[in-house]
């Protein structure tokens, strides 16, 4: 490859809370960025040579032209109709975009023409939760995985073709298994359906936050500016990584009431007024098993390879997350 060469990085999904986050963490690079999604994706301030398209991944031929010529993808799309991962149980259509489109990521790869340089990098998202109901405490990523969900089952099936293509030289491939993802949006077209997010609304609109028992159960959570910049590593540190799962996390969690708690607090701290309650409901029926357990992860193996660490605490990302809501309608303040 030229010593001129100015590397193309493609992130399908662009246009999410994620790919969002992604993306302007790499603009900030002397690289080309191509930033594949159904919407156009906003381009964000930087070094980078921005390239947008807008395109069905789920098309033929659609994932081989997003990655066209690319020295690294970043692998994003995700099922998201529904509103949250557990469409992929009842929706079929998950499996076409979660699963189906990094198949045909890796076929595309597969028909690079040769001497074009290394192998490609992918990094893609897994999900701490694809080792099924934990049978310890903390995650270390020694696990063997048991996969509860259909939404875990396709997350590891993912994996699995990416390993086989690591090892038969067609590309090299990165897993960052994800805990709890939270934060302010990166880009306006980008949406959060996560849990915090989900709370802070309520507690702005007033409205009390309802817990599915105790409370007691203990999730992980990482703000999305802390993934963004463990992506923009395993990029940097491909060849140590490529054919792993790592792990990403906190080490130590939250549970559930004190998150919530924590939401009502930072809220009224913007606002003004009391703290909203936060109460307990019974368990509904259609709770998983994995909704009562606790999921934290340590991300040591990680950290040892890249240096990375997160960085946004809680307080910090849930008072962006206020702000921004704050900031998109105005009459909530006060």
């Amino acid at each position: 490859m030229p010593a001129s060469h100015i590397p193309l990085v493609a992130v399908l999904g662009a246009s999410g809370f994620v790919g969002s986050a992604v993306a302007a963490r790499l603009a900030s690079r002397p690289i080309r960025l191509r930033l594949v999604a159904r919407r156009p994706s906003t381009v964000p301030a930087g070094q980078a040579h921005v390239e947008v398209r807008t395109a069905d991944l789920t098309e033929p031929g659609a994932v081989q032209d997003a990655v066209a010529g690319a020295d690294a993808v970043v692998h994003l799309p995700l099922h998201t109709a529904g509103g949250t991962y557990r469409a992929a149980e009842t929706d079929p259509a998950g499996e076409r975009v979660n699963l189906g489109t990094a198949r045909d990521l890796v076929a595309a790869l597969r028909r690079r023409p040769p001497g074009q340089g290394p192998p490609p990098v992918v990094v893609f998202p897994g999900s701490t939760s694809q080792v099924g109901p934990p049978r310890t405490p903390l995650l270390d990523g020694t696990e063997a995985d048991r996969p509860a969900t259909e939404y875990d089952r396709q997350k590891c099936a993912v994996e699995e073709d990416l390993r086989a293509a690591t090892a038969a030289g067609v590309l090299r491939g990165v897993t960052l298994r994800l805990p709890t993802v939270f934060g302010a949006p990166a880009a306006p077209e980008a949406v959060d359906r996560g849990v915090v997010t989900a709370m802070v609304r309520r507690a702005l609109a007033g409205q009390p936050l309802t817990l599915w028992g105790d409370g007691r159960v203990r999730r992980d959570l990482l703000h999305v500016t802390d993934v963004a910049a463990a992506i923009a590593l395993s990029l940097d540190r491909a060849d140590a990584l490529a054919g792993g799962r790592w792990l990403l996390g906190s080490g130590t969690g939250v549970s559930l009431r004190t998150l919530f708690e924590l939401v009502a607090e930072v809220v009224a701290e913007h606002t003004g007024r009391p703290p909203v309650p936060v109460t307990s409901v019974p368990v509904p029926a259609q709770a998983t098993e994995m909704d009562g357990r606790d999921l934290v992860a340590d991300p040591a193996a990680f950290r040892a390879a890249t240096g990375w660490t997160a960085a946004v605490p809680p307080r910090a990302g849930i008072a962006g997350i206020v702000s921004a809501q704050l900031a998109a309608t105005p009459g909530e303040s006060g």
